[in-house]
């Protein structure tokens, strides 16, 4: 009988996963980028790598991954969440704002790149079509790789996202106009104007459809609060988005990206974005590990001189087309030296492009198969590019860049925003001090939009969102929600992240405080308690007592009984007091 094991499909989810628990820890101790040792796995357990040994070791079948075509679909997969992602943290306001530089310099970059790529080729003796395609395929850059490494808030990746978010734009024309260029092909032009009408009439409609039927998908999905069913709605709109894209006739991406800047309109895009990031970075994993796999060592060996000088002729064209366009765009030397480098590899996209060229007859499948090589050692050095273009961008500038520039000041978080976290940000904003308040319930976070409150949807009972917050950045944190398990289980977890930080934390008793005091709460404050004694004042005033006498008598009052909570919190942490004490004893 047949196990689950011999399943090709089984097996493969099984080297995938086992490389992703290994790969992210083993180079993250390092300091190394993830992205390097996911290629190097996907040439280890690849065709070219253990697996061309099976057939003298049938047992490495159970470590390599045997059809290659097979796991490709995840891979784009991992792509059309990454562009989601990136529409996520997006905003049309802001994307108006970059039209310049994407359809300025973005054009600009890609033409330019291409041309000189295509004529150097073409004085190698490659013909002058196949050149143009080889230009333009090379001329593309990594979105799934330059990205992640730089971010799109620093001003290396607000550059390279405006130019790689024109490539994804262009890819679809690019790959029209080389099928119409196909010898005996007729109608091709038209073909492309009638797929660019229809592209747009989709995108028209996915963003009205999306502007009136988003909000109210997420708030129905919101009020269940049901983590599975949010993640199956933020997936579902991806899905869609990308498939009616792609039935236009345009790259599944531009729905993915359209997709996150709709929900990057609303106020549910921190929770989407933590919902989805873990399903990002795998699907992510398992491109990178097709990328290794495309890899073939006996090639690199047989052409090593040809590939090297086709890589760095590749690296160095495009790395100067860029650095000298941001130029012209009035950016800074250094931070147009890093894009360049950043910017000078390949892309995973240049393979599709490399295999439309060669389907159209315009290159042949030797030549294809070089470019390929050519693209996947790319793509493995975009890391170090990426280093070696952050030295070059300090030493230009003689200072650290804008990254590393010491961020602004960050304010308060309140966590839960009922009556009492809204009476604590009214203080706040009458003292002038910046915070942000993050609630778990979206009705809430409605009513509170509406009065003015900066709020943020989201559930901080997942660390995903805790480290969303940035919270070791923040001055204080203050916990107003009625869980008294949460509200001790959040304090310590950040107490962990941030040892620093000011905590305080609403408590229902005199027992609770304790406990947040031993979890690590810089300050915790009794319900029981101040309800206590703003009823001893109200008395005290209505029995004729002179308020001073009385509002002096309270504060001392409230110290004695906190510091009596926190000499108890102090007592409860020796495990000798602990086990003679019983539980519950501490009363005030």
């Amino acid at each position: 009988m047949a196990t689950g094991l011999d399943n090709t499909g089984f097996s493969d989810a099984l080297v995938i996963l086992g490389a992703a628990g290994l790969v992210i820890p083993a180079f993250a101790r390092f300091r190394i980028s993830p992205v390097i040792g996911f290629i190097l796995v996907g040439v280890l357990v690849g065709p070219a790598g253990l697996g061309a040994l099976t057939a003298r070791a049938p047992w490495l079948y159970y470590v390599t991954i045997t059809d290659a075509h097979a796991i490709e679909p995840f891979a784009e997969f991992g792509i059309v969440l990454l562009l989601f992602s990136i529409g996520l943290e997006l905003s049309f306001r802001r994307l108006w704002t970059m039209r310049v530089q994407v359809f300025g310099i973005g054009a600009a970059e890609l033409a330019g790149s291409a041309l000189l790529i295509g004529t150097a080729l073409h004085l190698l003796g490659q013909p002058w079509a196949g050149a143009l395609g080889l230009g333009f395929a090379l001329a593309l850059s990594s979105t799934a790789l330059v990205l992640p490494l730089v971010g799109t808030t620093g001003a290396v990746g607000r550059s390279a996202f405006a130019m790689l978010l024109f490539e994804d734009l262009a890819l679809v024309p690019i790959i029209f106009v080389l099928g119409a260029m196909a010898p005996g092909t007729a109608g091709g032009w038209s073909a492309i104007g009638t797929t660019i009408l229809r592209g747009g009439l989709t995108v028209l409609a996915l963003y009205a459809g999306g502007r009136v039927f988003l909000p109210r998908l997420f708030a129905q999905a919101a009020r269940t609060k049901s983590p599975e069913l949010f993640l199956a709605a933020s997936l579902l709109v991806v899905i869609v988005a990308s498939v009616a894209t792609s039935a236009a006739g345009l790259s599944p991406i531009v729905g993915a990206l359209l997709a996150g800047l709709l929900i990057a309109e609303t106020e549910y895009h921190g929770e989407v974005e933590v919902m989805t990031a873990p399903f990002k970075g795998l699907a992510l994993g398992v491109f990178l590990i097709t990328v290794g796999m495309s890899i073939d060592l006996r090639l690199i060996l047989a052409n090593g001189a040809a590939l090297a000088a086709a890589v760095i002729g590749v690296v160095a064209i495009k790395a100067i087309v860029t650095f000298l366009f941001l130029r012209v765009g009035q950016v800074r030397r250094g931070t147009a030296a890093e894009t360049g480098l950043l910017m000078g590899s390949p892309s995973e996209t240049t393979l599709i492009v490399l295999a439309t060229a060669t389907q159209a007859q315009l290159i042949l499948p030797s030549t294809a198969t070089f470019w390929q090589t050519a693209t996947a050692i790319g793509l493995t050095i975009t890391p170090l590019l990426a280093t070696i273009g952050r030295r070059l961008s300090r030493q230009i500038e003689q200072r650290p860049d804008d990254e590393a520039a010491p961020a602004a000041e960050a304010g308060t978080v309140v966590i839960g925003l009922g009556r009492v976290g809204r009476m604590v940000s009214d203080m706040l904003a009458a003292h002038g001090q910046r915070h942000l308040a993050v609630e778990a319930d979206i009705d809430a976070v409605h009513a509170a939009r509406e009065a003015g409150y900066p709020v943020l949807f989201g559930d901080v009972a997942r660390g995903e969102m805790l480290d969303r917050l940035d919270l070791p950045a923040r001055r204080a944190l203050i916990l107003t929600m009625d869980d008294p398990v949460l509200c001790i289980r959040l304090v310590r977890q950040v107490r962990a992240l941030a040892p620093e930080l000011t905590i305080v934390a609403r408590a229902r008793d005199a027992v609770h405080a304790t406990a947040l005091y031993r979890a690590g709460a810089t300050d915790a404050v009794p319900e029981t308690l101040e309800s206590s004694l703003q009823l001893s004042e109200a008395v005290l005033v209505d029995l004729g007592v002179a308020m001073g006498p009385v509002i002096a008598s309270i504060h001392e009052k409230r110290d004695e009984l906190r510091q009596r909570i926190r000499r108890d919190a102090e007592l409860e942490r020796d495990p000798r007091i602990r086990r003679v004490r019983g539980r519950g004893e501490v009363s005030v």
